[in-house]
């Protein structure tokens, strides 16, 4: 047991009664939306059938001095949120033996019921992956409880600001069978046995090869330096270490290079068409390193020699080694999408802008996707098309012009949303249809063919 976590059971049916001056209006039943915040409204609820009551006492609630129907609870039960420069993103993951995945999700349950944390955490029997945001006291509380179990003791943990609060919409702490989505699952990689997958280096030891891959009068000519970039061909976009080629990848788990049998069937675009498995060493990157091991066993299974890894990804060596030999900024899978080099290591600023200068040569590497000229915002932005929602690089003319959509197609659709500008995301669709729809019309009394004529 860590640090005191305990899972409770079903207590007696927990009832508030409140009043309004001297009149009682009874008790109150707690329920969640979408947004995060609690909401209360007047009716009866026992802790034994209320998903956000059980397993808590009322204690939890008792300084709370107000409530009245409608009112908005923190997520925090009886604590106030943290301002938003406050908040933290958190990033871990780790390959271990877990007995009991799904008793080990119900243990970190327990622990962060009542804390103010959104994102995906996921658990097999092969270890955990996380990705979370909250206020900086809850957030660094998970991370302490988890080091507390000696499975998890040496866990990197990788830590970077958030901007406007919460980086996620809501917490999804659950067991998946896969802790990263990949053709086949993962379940029958050997991801537990270090020998199998790519040896790591430190940042430091990193960068060195990455310099000696850029001389080219290194002593050492005999053996062939690759370097292999595991995600996707959009987070390429925004920033990459330089010398990587583009991966012609849109999802991880299509990714393909080196799994085809014969040099006939590689693509121009597959970076290990040809390689010498034996003589070349194979130097691997990805945002946090989760992917790299993953893929790793994949091609140690396929013959590929000397692997190497950079240890916790492109976000720890930022925050080691600043942007040398990294251009660009860091795609993250987060409502924040692309974060520079400076949010990692503010010692860095210096350095920040070396990409985004007009005329910088093969530096200014970020395209626009409708018309090719230099993007010199480096983040992604979601084609107002509902039905499209592309994620692209766009330049601030076509953003006008297309009314934020990818392409004059699009821009006819039925169901376009506004455009945004800066960091903004895109909300529901329902609070923009809404928005759109004449008050006085009744959509229930509509004839079929007139809905043809009302965007849903």
């Amino acid at each position: 047991m860590r640090g005191g976590a305990v899972v409770f059971g079903t207590h007696a049916p927990l009832r508030f009664s409140f009043r309004l001056g001297s009149s009682n209006i009874g008790s109150t039943a707690f329920s969640r939306p979408k947004d995060g915040n609690f909401s209360c409204k007047i009716s009866a609820v026992s802790a034994s059938n209320c998903p956000v009551l059980n397993c808590f006492y009322p204690q939890r609630w008792q300084e709370r001095k107000r409530f009245a129907c409608g009112c908005a609870l923190s997520s925090s039960f009886g604590e106030e949120r943290a301002p938003c420069g406050d908040f933290l993103v958190v990033n871990f993951y780790l390959f271990v033996l877990i007995e009991d995945p799904e008793k080990e999700v119900l243990e970190h349950q327990s622990f962060l019921q009542g804390r103010d944390i959104h994102g995906r955490i996921y658990v097999n029997d092969q270890g955990i992956n996380a990705q979370y945001s909250g206020p900086s006291r809850d957030a660094l509380a998970y991370v302490q409880w988890l080091k507390e179990d000696g499975r998890f003791s040496n866990i990197l943990v990788q830590i970077s600001p958030a901007l406007n609060g919460h980086a996620f919409p809501r917490l999804k702490l659950r067991y998946k069978p896969s802790l990263v989505q990949l053709e086949g699952g993962m379940s029958h990689l050997p991801l537990l046995d270090p020998a199998m997958k790519a040896a790591p280096l430190e940042p430091s030891e990193w960068r060195k090869r990455l310099q000696e891959m850029s001389n080219t009068e290194s002593p050492d000519q005999g053996r062939r330096l690759l370097l292999l970039d595991v995600r996707n061909g959009y987070e390429w976009d925004i920033g990459h270490f330089e010398g990587a080629q583009r991966p012609d990848v849109d999802c991880f788990r299509s990714t393909s290079f080196g799994l085809l049998e014969t040099e006939v069937e590689y693509p121009i675009s597959n970076p290990l068409a040809g390689v010498d498995k034996e003589e070349t060493d194979i130097l691997m990157y990805c945002t946090g390193g989760i992917r790299c091991d993953v893929y790793s066993t994949i091609l140690r299974q396929r013959g590929f020699k000397n692997l190497y890894t950079l240890k916790g990804g492109v976000s720890h060596y930022l925050q080691n080694e600043g942007p040398d030999q990294w251009v660009g900024n860091l795609f993250v899978f987060d409502s924040r999408l692309s974060l520079p080099p400076a949010a990692y290591n503010p010692k860095a600023v210096a350095h920040v802008n070396r990409t985004l200068a007009a005329g910088d040569g093969d530096r200014a590497f970020a395209k626009c996707y409708v018309c090719s000229s230099s993007v010199h915002e480096l983040r992604h932005r979601n084609c107002a098309n509902l039905d499209c929602n592309l994620l692209f690089l766009s330049c601030s003319n076509c953003v006008e012009e297309l009314r934020g959509c990818c392409c004059q197609k699009c821009t006819c659709a039925p169901r376009l949303r506004p455009v945004l500008s800066g960091s903004q995301r895109y909300q529901k669709w329902h609070i923009y249809r809404d928005a759109q729809a004449p008050p006085f019309l009744d959509r229930k009394r509509l004839l079929p063919s007139e809905h043809e004529h009302i965007q849903v």
